[in-house]
C-alpha cells in the first residue's frame, strides 16, 4: 500500500558528510510530516528531525546546526544531510511519514539504515 524506502547510510569517519534519502511511494493522497528518527544500541528511539508539508523544520538539540532535514514534494521524498559527524551520531536511522491516504491516516515507517561514525 505505502512503503518507504530508505538508502544513503554507510560508514564515515568524524567530521565527514552523508546524506539519507527516503521516498514514499503508494496509496499516497497527501503526505503530512516527513522526519527522521535514529536508534543507537541501547538506546531508545529519539526523534532527530521533522518537517512539515510547507517546510518549517524542528530538530533535536544535539544535531541542531549539522544536520539539515529538506524534502521534495514532487518525489515523495525527504532528505537528512549530515555534516560534521560524530561518533555519537552512529545508530540505525528511520525515516517515517504521517499519510493520508485515500481510505486512512496513518504514520509510516522506513526499514532503517545503519550509519556508523568512526573516530
Amino acid at each position: 500500500q505505502v512503503h518507504l524506502v530508505e538508502s544513503g547510510g554507510g560508514l564515515v569517519q568524524a567530521g565527514g558528510s552523508l546524506t539519507l534519502s527516503c521516498a514514499a511511494s503508494g496509496n499516497i493522497f497527501r503526505i503530512n510530516d516527513m522526519g527522521w528518527a535514529r536508534q543507537a544500541p541501547g538506546k531508545q528511539r529519539e526523534s532527530v528531525a521533522t518537517i512539515t508539508r510547507v517546510g518549517s523544520t524542528v530538530y533535536a538539540d544535539s544535531v541542531q546546526g549539522r544536520f539539515t532535514i529538506s524534502r521534495d514534494n514532487a518525489n515523495n521524498t525527504v532528505y537528512l544531510q549530515m555534516s560534521s559527524l560524530k561518533p555519537e551520531d552512529t545508530a540505525v536511522y528511520y525515516c517515517n511519514a504521517k499519510i493520508q491516504g485515500y481510505w486512512e491516516l496513518r504514520t509510516y515507517w522506513g526499514q532503517g539504515t545503519q550509519v556508523t561514525v568512526s573516530s
